[in-house]
């Protein structure tokens, strides 16, 4: 059978994807980071290269606005469906630096660990796809389907070239399906399919008073300190229990049912190894009247996710600063509208300013929620494929995270997304010390054969 004949191809050619992934690795194609353009330009060639090398056609780099989106294909499959597989060679920076035990961008493996920057977010996962399908043109001299590649630079900064590049190359894109490993598993032994994802929405703030820093001595006491301004605005956000004030944000938000409330008590939650994981004392904080799982899925956030001003470095200098900065992001669900939440956010942030200092708010990215049908036929050969490797039949769940292609693609195509993904929980994703399980990528090869042999009519 072709499966078994590439099932085998895959576990042969292991040594040598374990290099390559190694080698994509070893490039910082950081997209939040400027200076970093010629390394995420670097990664797009290194992929359109490998897509070429294990025999995809037109393999090209499409330039964007910002960072290249490279495209393959291999459409030879008369009558069979066709595949647009989706994921990002662009990674988060690595800071901070000094908590990591290894350079970040030098892998290391650590018994069944591949521990380095991007290895599960998503370089290590983007591997498996492209594993899949070099094993069965090796092992068949074809595929089972059509499929086409589209790998982008942009999703740490939320794919902001996605939907002028779908405008100009509309046709390129068409497919049935769209195939996503960017997400992660419940366990080892617990595969889950994604069945919707948040929006996000997020903005950079900037508290400005004095035209230069001041000596606090003379000036302090009688000078707005914008830290102050800043700190007392921020704190305004949220009340004592994690609720966001913020007028109206929750007024499009829809109230979880009995039936979504059931489901989501039934998945395998550890709650004593999600706090050890998240590094908090024994209790769990955060909206009253819903759970962890409920909060981390279905309910909206508004996060802080960095602040800075004045003097940090060693000793201390006694200035009054004339600037503070914060950035806040916030993770939506289905129906809020990131335009205005964005508005309801700037308009509430500029009214708790106080008059002595001036507020910029500026968009850093933004994109909304989506979810998928669990009808949809392409669910029902994922879930056998999982099954067929895994053992057990996977979880449907809601992703606390965002993936922005997944609502564009429904918006431009009409275009359902299924999202699996082969991460663990404990990968650390966007944290020092991020890894990769070995044994998932092995195991994520043979399901990803498995679906796309299963996915032939």
């Amino acid at each position: 059978m072709p499966i078994t004949e590439a099932l085998a191809v895959a576990q042969q050619r292991e040594p040598q994807r374990l290099l390559r992934l190694q080698e994509l690795l070893r490039i910082p194609s950081i997209s939040t980071v400027v200076a970093a353009k010629p390394d995420v330009e670097q990664a797009a060639a290194w992929v359109s290269a490998y897509l070429q090398e294990i025999g995809l056609e037109h393999a090209s780099v499409l330039e964007t606005g910002r960072n290249p989106v490279v495209y393959a294909d291999w459409l030879h499959a008369p009558g069979q469906p066709t595949v647009l597989c989706y994921g990002h060679y662009d990674v988060q920076p690595a800071d901070p630096a000094e908590l990591w035990r290894t350079p970040p961008f030098e892998p290391t493996i650590e018994g069944d660990n591949l521990i380095a920057r991007g290895a599960a977010d998503d370089k290590g996962q983007l591997i498996i796809h492209l594993a899949a399908v070099e094993a069965m043109l090796k092992a068949d001299g074809r595929l089972p389907v059509n499929v086409k590649f589209i790998i982008e630079g942009e999703e740490e900064i939320g794919s902001p070239s996605l939907d002028a590049l779908f405008d100009t190359h509309h046709d390129r894109f068409q497919a049935d399906v769209c195939l996503i490993s960017d997400s992660h598993m419940l366990a080892p032994d617990c595969p889950v399919i994604i069945t919707s994802v948040r929006g996000l929405m997020a903005l950079h703030i900037e508290v400005t008073g004095p035209h230069k820093d001041l000596h606090s001595g003379i000036f302090g006491g009688a000078v707005q300190n914008p830290i102050q301004a800043l700190s007392t605005m921020l704190a305004q956000l949220h009340d004592a229990d994690g609720h966001v004030t913020v007028p109206h944000f929750y007024d499009r938000v829809r109230p979880l049912t009995d039936e979504d409330r059931a489901g989501l008590a039934q998945l395998p939650f550890d709650r004593t190894a999600w706090l050890a994981e998240a590094g908090q004392p024994p209790t769990d904080w955060g909206e009253p009247g819903y759970t962890i799982v409920e909060r981390t899925t279905s309910r909206p956030t508004l996060e802080i996710n960095g602040f800075a001003g004045g003097f940090t470095g060693d000793g201390i200098k006694t200035v009054l600063p004339s600037r503070a900065v914060a950035k806040i992001s916030c993770r939506l669900v289905a129906d809020q509208d990131p335009e205005e939440i964005r508005s309801l956010l700037s308009d509430y942030l500029q009214s708790l300013a106080p008059p002595a200092v001036r507020v910029t708010i500026q968009p850093i990215q933004s994109g909304p929620g989506a979810s998928v049908s669990r009808d949809h036929p392409a669910m029902k050969v994922a879930s056998a494929a999982y099954k067929a490797v895994y053992g057990v039949e996977p979880l449907f769940v809601r992703e606390g995270g965002s993936i922005p292609i997944v609502a564009l693609l429904q918006k431009k195509f009409g275009m359902a997304s299924l999202m699996m993904g082969f991460g663990l929980p404990d990968d650390g994703l966007h944290s020092p010390n991020e890894k990769m399980s070995l044994s998932q990528i092995r195991r994520g090869v043979a399901t990803i054969l498995h679906f796309f042999y299963g996915l032939r009519g």
